[in-house]
């Protein structure tokens, strides 16, 4: 055989078999539900990311930028969005993506029976198919963070024919536009996702195939990654951060998040409401964030990687309330309300997810309250059970952690609207929603900054969040792994990642 040939044949097997990679990606928990309109947990984004593209997305500095809509103009009165969507774009089942197929998606996130986006999109009366790649979306009044809304779950695509043929069960097989398409998932173990070949951005994907594995202790998860079985993990425990800087083989990248890590109580989701004083009286709730320090939780609980803060937004962010700074720790105060209260050694059950963080989170105010004669007993529950359980309000109080959106009413509207899918509290108070409202028909930042300063000051009365702090999103690679881009949202963008 020429030697040439047979030179050229050796180089081309090996050039095929180098491009036949798996990129591994470790996760803090199992995802629940895989369909964009009945989503909640942030692990799902992750997963999503490479799944199913948006009609926007949002950069490192918080830009909106185009994905699946190339360009979009406001009318006069800013009540309609139009938008001029991408040619060329398929669904992974082979159905053009188009103005249709963008008015099934919207109508269905917020029609569908369950969704968890009709709150994001409750301002959206219609949508109109202008022409097969041009689609207007009509407002009921100006809805400031529409953009926002759209560059994330309200804005994913999935196919409308697949909806249809799977109307009741579209979650275990999803079918959307983005690079990567479904092949499995075996719950607790992987999701295993494979290179869409039609995708209308081809050139940015160098992988075939993308398995995405839960590992909820983060010791566990940094292991795998050491090992090679991994080639990246999201959410680092922040007491290995130095020892991976210390690592030749992995390099560690972090930004601070658009969300928050607090307390929900159970303040009126269900009965259990009123057996136990921490969502019986307010003054027992106050005691209770009395009786924490947020810089000690953030010392202890983060190692420092993380900012103490008192509302959904931090304090540095050009939303926060500056009417309700930070509460100092006053264990005499917070002892003196118990007392003004009639109770006694309150006791209460948190429940808090199973993952590392999250764990340490409940360890340290556990501790801190009892120095307020609170009973705080801990109970650890695996993450998408827990999610369950608080929409059933079959909890006392609950750690969870809110990744976030770039506009703060994607912190808001959900968790304290009356009837919102994510009121896992069930505080429902006319004067909040009517604040909220005003926060998002309100085109000035000025005036929505009033409203937010508001609604801080009313909702400090009854606490039915307690926020402690905002994380760093902290991520470790092999690293030969490049073109990782950190945005604030913490989602893995896999356009551009390559090894």
């Amino acid at each position: 055989m020429n030697k040439k040939f047979l030179t050229g044949l050796i180089l081309a097997s090996v050039a095929s078999l180098a491009g036949a990679q798996t990129l591994r990606i470790g996760l803090a928990e199992d995802p629940d539900i895989l369909d964009p309109s009945l989503a909640r947990s942030f692990v799902g984004r992750i997963v999503f990311a490479s799944l199913c593209d948006k009609l926007v997305d949002i950069d490192e500095k918080l830009n909106i930028v185009p994905q699946l809509a190339t360009s979009w103009q406001w009318s006069s009165d800013n009540k309609s969005l139009t938008m001029k969507l991408r040619p060329g774009v398929t669904f992974h089942d082979g159905e053009k993506f188009d103005a249709a197929a963008v008015k099934f998606n919207i109508e269905r996130h917020k029609n569908l029976p369950g969704s968890n986006r009709r709150g994001e999109l409750l301002p959206v009366s219609s949508v109109d198919v202008v022409d097969e790649l041009t689609t207007r979306i009509n407002l009921s009044a100006p809805f400031s963070p529409l953009l926002t809304v759209l560059a994330d779950r309200a804005g994913m695509m999935v196919s409308p024919k697949a909806v249809q043929a799977n109307p009741g069960n579209f979650g275990s097989k999803p079918v959307c536009s983005g690079p990567f398409k479904f092949t499995e998932r075996i719950a607790q173990d992987r999701i295993v996702l494979e290179r869409y070949t039609n995708y209308w951005n081809k050139s940015e994907i160098h992988f075939d195939k993308v398995t995405f594995q839960p590992v909820v202790d983060a010791t566990v998860r940094l292991a795998n990654l050491r090992s090679g079985q991994l080639d990246l993990i999201e959410r680092v425990a922040p007491s290995d951060v130095a020892s991976i800087k210390a690592d030749k083989k992995l390099s560690i990248s972090r930004i601070t998040e658009l969300g928050y890590q607090g307390i929900t109580i159970n303040t009126g989701k269900s009965d259990l409401a009123q057996k136990n004083p921490l969502g019986r009286d307010p003054r027992v709730r106050e005691a209770f964030e009395l009786s924490l320090d947020r810089a000690g939780i953030v010392k202890v609980a983060t190692d420092g990687e993380a900012e103490a803060g008192n509302q959904w937004v931090p304090p540095g962010n050009a939303f926060y309330a500056r009417n309700v700074p930070i509460p100092k720790r006053d264990i005499a105060r917070a002892k003196a309300l118990l007392k003004e209260a009639g109770v006694t050694n309150p006791s209460f059950t948190l429940m808090t997810p199973t993952t590392s963080d999250a764990q340490r989170v409940a360890q340290v105010v556990q501790a801190m309250a009892k120095e307020a004669g609170f009973d705080v007993k801990i109970q650890a529950t695996e993450f998408a059970t827990s999610l369950n359980l608080a929409d059933k309000g079959q909890f006392d109080a609950y750690v969870l952690a809110w990744s976030g959106r770039a506009d703060p009413d994607g912190n808001l509207f959900s968790f304290y609207g009356c009837k919102q899918p994510l009121n896992y509290s069930g505080e429902c108070r006319p004067q909040w929603d009517e604040l909220l409202n005003r926060s998002r028909t309100t085109l000035d930042t000025a005036g929505r900054i009033k409203a937010f300063a508001t609604l801080a000051a009313e909702t400090v009365k009854e606490r039915p969040i307690i926020y402690l702090y905002h994380r760093n999103w902290l991520y470790a690679s092999s690293k030969k792994l490049t073109g990782m881009r950190p945005i604030p949202d913490g989602l893995v963008r896999v356009q551009g990642l390559k090894m």
